[in-house]
């Protein structure tokens, strides 16, 4: 059988986009999770904590849609070579000034401010380099590499901060990034044809983001898109904030165990659910797949506190009694196995998602849309921050899964009637 995913992989310049960008993406989220314990370390506050964060956050609020525009018109791939030497050259401040608090988030804001023109030059250069049968098995690869390196950031930040020390951990985390650059400074387009530009002359960066903002909510399946990107990252995000009081009060483990429990099925199901949808999925309405995403997502979320409850009936007893040890179904195997459903579903919203906004827009349009898409995020970012935390803290953890688990799925009910023909 045809490997979608390895046919994407043999065109070369997406190969180099890809390995740039999966680079990129471990060592920017390396860089996040070490730069919060690294403030932590040197303030021993939680309020300070929060400051690196709002660094993190502010430029794709403040910044994203310009930095889109300003994509638009530059050469993508310049735009990705330059910016990742521009984090590498801040990581290399930032390995010989970590003892002013000021500094620190001054860098982490210039490093975040770079990320904003990374982010809207990555994703609509997909189009630009594979063919359109081969867009689906290219974002999916994209998915994979972005949750991927979440896991892998997740996982070895810690380890490789106590190995390496403060210094030299953002010596190599800048050696990744200029690796990255070298990867995305070799990639070639078969063709550079330049299109007749449907914008007016002379109009402004407020013109173009209007005519951006009107591109994404004048067509449904944009909109749609555009908004099921966000929730798809959000609810990351969500998890990310109740992760350490889920793994204390729901599954009883240590927080550290978080990530090989949870997030490593959740990361597995991303990548079957990329290979199902590119290999077997192929001829199925992206809005089809999209709604088995987001019920699936749903369900799995809806059930995550109930899972001793589920793994004390009857009928989980007998079948555990009918299978050998290492088959059985405990708490902990039953939460890794919603886990990896939550993963399979966020790879059938992820990945149809980005290909239909790339396939309804131009290469003048996309790196506008892209950063709004950021902005957007970034804004809706600061909900789980600041408000999910608290509400984990007053109702239980349990019960704020349970709510996010219903919105999941009126989302889903919404969008199936919406969507039929």
């Amino acid at each position: 059988m045809k490997n979608h995913l390895f046919s994407a992989l043999r065109v070369r310049p997406f190969l180099f986009l890809w390995l740039a960008e999966l680079l990129s993406q471990i060592a920017s989220n390396m860089t996040n999770f070490i730069l919060l314990l690294v403030v932590f370390s040197l303030t021993n506050s939680n309020t300070a904590v929060s400051g690196i964060m709002i660094a993190f956050l502010l430029p794709a609020i403040l910044f994203g849609i310009f930095a889109g525009v300003f994509v638009d018109h530059q050469d993508k791939k310049h735009v990705l070579t330059g910016t990742n030497i521009a984090r590498a050259l801040i990581l290399l401040l930032l390995a010989f000034s970590q003892n002013s608090l000021f500094f620190v988030y001054l860098l982490t804001f210039a490093v975040a401010t770079a990320t904003q023109f990374f982010i809207p030059a990555e994703t609509p250069m997909i189009p630009l380099l594979v063919d359109k049968k081969l867009l689906l098995s290219a974002n999916a690869l994209f998915g994979i590499a972005f949750y991927g390196s979440l896991l892998v950031a997740y996982a070895l930040s810690g380890p490789l901060l106590i190995f390496f020390g403060q210094s030299n951990v953002f010596l190599a985390l800048c050696i990744m990034f200029l690796i990255a650059s070298i990867f995305s400074s070799l990639i070639k387009r078969s063709s550079d044809v330049k299109v007749q530009s449907r914008l007016p002359k002379n109009i402004t960066v407020g013109g173009e983001i209007k005519i951006a903002l009107h591109t994404i909510f004048a067509s449904r399946k944009i909109s749609h898109s555009f908004l099921l990107l966000s929730l798809s990252q959000i609810l990351v995000l969500v998890i990310a904030v109740i992760g350490p009081g889920f793994a204390t009060h729901i599954l009883q483990i240590p927080v550290s165990s978080f990530p090989l429990l949870f997030v490593m099925p959740a990361a597995i199901g991303m990548g079957v659910g990329a290979f199902i949808l590119t290999n077997y999925f192929h001829s199925i309405s992206k809005d089809k797949i999209i709604n088995i995403g987001l019920f699936t997502t749903a369900i799995a979320i809806f059930l995550l506190p109930f899972g001793g409850q589920i793994i004390s009936r009857p009928f989980v007893n007998t079948f555990n009694t009918q299978m050998p040890e290492i088959l059985q179904l405990t708490k902990l195997n039953f939460m890794a196995i919603l886990a990896f459903f939550s993963g399979l579903a966020n790879a059938f919203m992820f990945v149809p998602a980005n290909t239909l906004i790339q396939e309804e827009t131009n290469d003048e349009m996309r790196g506008k849309i892209y950063g709004a898409l950021n902005s957007l995020i970034s804004l809706l970012s600061l909900l789980p921050i600041v408000i999910v935390g608290s509400l984990a803290d007053v109702f239980g953890v349990a019960t704020v899964l349970l709510v996010l688990g219903i919105c999941v799925g009126i989302i889903g009910i919404i969008r199936l009637v919406t969507t039929r023909e």
